[in-house]
């Protein structure tokens, strides 16, 4: 059984709610149809605040941290994760919060996160933009090798030298470009917490990834509308050719947004603009 109590964080409210072998922190604000953000990496539920400022007008935006991420817990950090106890986590939420589909946005590992949530429970989706999802074994082997090489090599950095030299081999793979980005936004700082968020990433979330394969099947027989999403500005990227891939696989056409892989975070307002045309 779900549990719920209040909690608050920088003048925000928020909720805990009790899932199987953790604790969920969200957000819900707004008005209109619910939208869930699920951003990628260490994405949290501030993370994307600049993003749901140009939201919130039209959409209830639901956020949240992904368990062991922030203000999120879990009941055994030794447990081995995978991406379906992440999109199980995503289903309970949405099943406390609403009886009716909704829409979500994800993106990277948040894009994985919500087509396996789209293949287990589709009713709970109407609309899902995946932005640049890490599904690199839709990929020709040699690029998919090279992709995994790369996730590979930034998690034993991480191992080896910490995370800031992890981080880098991240940006790389993806090729984030922080100088692309809207002129009031400012680059995310570093802090103790993102630390943890990218260690807990870095041996839970990333190999989760490269074990994780998608159910192409069940997701061309869903009932959900999928909308495979690229970043403008980094198309050689392994992130925007996975993409293109689940667009062929899924016989549909992508959709690009502004920025890079994380355009989102440094060019929300219109990040925000194309993906209310989106989902509108």
């Amino acid at each position: 059984m779900s549990e719920l109590s209040t909690s608050a964080d920088a003048g925000l409210p928020g909720h805990s709610l009790r899932v199987k072998g953790a604790s969920v922190f969200y957000r819900v604000r707004g008005h209109g149809p619910h939208l869930l953000i699920l951003p990628g990496r260490d994405g949290d539920a501030d993370t994307t605040e600049a993003l749901c400022r140009h939201l919130v007008d039209r959409y209830s935006v639901i956020t949240y941290d992904r368990r062991a991420m922030s203000r999120s817990t879990v009941d055994d950090p030794t447990d081995t994760l995978t991406l379906d106890t992440h999109s199980d986590d995503v289903h309970r939420l949405l099943a406390t919060l609403t009886s009716q589909p909704v829409l979500v946005f994800g993106s990277s590992i948040g894009a994985l996160i919500g087509l396996d949530l789209v293949a287990r429970h589709s009713e709970q989706v109407s609309v899902l933009v995946a932005h640049e999802p890490p599904a690199f074994d839709l990929l020709p082997a040699t690029e998919r090798n090279r992709a995994m090489q790369l996730q590979e090599e930034a998690e034993a950095a991480f191992q080896g030298e910490g995370v800031e030299a992890g981080f880098r081999r991240l940006v790389t793979l993806a090729a984030v470009d922080y100088n692309d980005r809207e002129a009031d936004v400012a680059r995310p700082p570093s802090t103790s917490q993102r630390s943890a968020n990218l260690s807990f990433f870095f041996r839970h979330d990333s190999p989760a990834v490269r074990r994780y394969h998608l159910d192409v099947s069940t997701l061309r027989a869903s009932s959900a509308r999928i909308v495979p999403a690229v970043a403008q500005s980094a198309p050689d990227s392994a992130p925007h050719k996975a993409a293109v891939a689940l667009a062929a696989a899924l016989g549909q056409d992508v959709v690009a947004f502004p920025g890079g892989h994380t355009g989102w975070l440094l060019r929300p307002k219109a990040f925000a603009k194309k993906l209310a045309e989106v989902l509108t």
